[in-house]
């Protein structure tokens, strides 16, 4: 209970990390204004349904909120059953755009509001979906230092994304993998490690690993 009442990123820490969510999602969402919009009527041209698809998942101080993707599937009455479903390798409910969408990563581009709400960060521990699963399991009931991903905001990307251990879950031993890299980014965080795993998330999304 101490570990995960304890804020490891905090004074002066704190102020540089939020200034550097809001600074540069506020640059990086008017840069990116016209794709969004691009993005958005692509979407609506390609298959009927809504722009954007929202999901519960876990934040700071394992808190819901709702994360904001660009819609890469398609819109059944039935899909919010099928939201904890990981995404796998050729899933038929992916869309024709939303393939396209998901590997070069654009449909996580809406998440730079949920950084300007203040419900998460560029970079941190991906947040998960609520009560997902790996092998039938919750997180915690895999190992007792998952909660401790919740520390800090969870982020756009992060130093697991970055360290091949992008996209999903499926096996225990993948999420083991997941939870020590984040736990490393937590314990570890300073600005300009942030700045590296932004640069080098650009090359991940060149390369498209574990995208799909």
């Amino acid at each position: 209970m101490r570990i995960l009442a304890d804020r490891p990123i905090k004074h002066w820490g704190s102020v540089v990390k939020n200034l550097e969510d809001q600074l540069l999602a506020v640059l990086i969402t008017l840069l990116l204004a016209p794709l969004l919009l691009l993005v958005a009527v692509a979407i609506k041209l390609d298959s009927p349904g809504p722009v954007l698809f929202k999901q519960r998942r876990h934040g700071l101080d394992n808190r819901e909120f709702l994360i904001w993707k660009f819609r890469t599937m398609y819109w059944e009455a039935s899909m919010p059953q099928l939201d904890l479903q990981q995404t796998a390798r050729f899933d038929r409910r992916v869309t024709r755009l939303g393939r396209f969408l998901r590997t070069s990563s654009i449909d996580e581009l809406p998440q730079l509001f949920n950084v300007l709400r203040g419900e998460m960060s560029l970079v941190g521990p991906r947040p998960h979906a609520v009560d997902m699963r790996t092998e039938n399991l919750l997180g915690q009931q895999i190992t007792s230092r998952y909660p401790q991903r919740h520390r800090v905001k969870p982020g756009m990307t992060g130093w697991s994304q970055v360290n091949g251990a992008r996209g999903a879950t499926d096996t225990v031993a993948q999420l083991l993998q997941r939870v020590e890299l984040d736990l490393h980014y937590i314990e570890h965080w300073t600005l300009w490690l942030d700045i590296k795993i932004l640069f080098m998330t650009t090359r991940e999304v060149m390369r498209a690993t574990n995208a799909y």
